[in-house]
C-alpha cells in the first residue's frame, strides 16, 4: 500500500502530492469530488475526465436512431 501526506494551508488548501496526482492522471483544471463513505473517510474521486474517455464503457447489441430517441423522448415528457 502506497501512502502520501499533505498539509492543509491556513487557507484550507491542499497541494496533492505528485505521486498521487500521477497516478489519478489529474492536472490543472482537474475537478476533484470527495465522497464520504464513512464518519469521518473520504474518497477523492476525478470527475473532469474526457467525456471521449468513456468510449466502449457500456456494451451493447442494441442500437437505436436518433429517430428512435426523439421519440423516446416525446413519449416519456408527455407521460405516455
Amino acid at each position: 500500500m502506497n501512502t502520501s501526506t499533505a498539509t492543509v494551508t491556513s487557507k484550507g488548501q491542499v497541494t496533492i502530492p505528485a505521486a498521487v496526482r500521477n497516478a489519478l492522471s489529474v492536472g490543472p483544471g482537474d475537478r476533484i469530488h470527495f465522497i464520504e463513505v464513512a464518519p469521518g473517510r473520504f474518497e477523492m474521486l476525478v470527475a473532469s475526465k474526457d467525456v471521449k474517455a468513456l468510449k466502449g464503457m457500456v456494451k451493447t447489441d442494441r442500437h437505436v436512431s436518433i429517430e428512435e430517441m426523439n421519440e423516446a423522448i416525446a413519449n416519456r415528457g408527455s407521460g405516455s
